[in-house]
């Protein structure tokens, strides 16, 4: 396998961007932040992080496969929230 250097075969300008100050970039095409954002804004506090996830391969049925693709884009999450849901509420038992 070949170590050549992407960056150089793509033709990005390394030394200028380390090179570059703060105020040498352009923040014109970003909106500026409003109070209004802000009042939108949901601040989580106490958030538990979610466990890395496993692949495994688990019999599910067909049927119940396509319930779930037919109204999710997402639906292996979904059905991981589901699941989630049913476990904490037997843990809470």
């Amino acid at each position: 396998m070949s170590k050549t250097n992407t960056l150089e075969k793509f033709g990005t300008d390394v030394e200028r961007l380390r090179n570059m100050k703060d105020e040498d970039i352009d923040f014109s095409d970003i909106p500026p932040i409003s109070e209004e954002m802000f009042k939108n804004s949901i601040v989580r506090k106490n958030f538990k992080p979610v466990p890395n996830k496993n692949q495994e391969s688990i019999p599910i049925d067909k049927d119940i496969i396509e319930f779930f693709k037919a109204r999710d884009f997402n639906y292996p999450l979904k059905i991981n929230h589901l699941l989630r849901a049913y476990m904490e509420a037997e843990q809470a038992k």
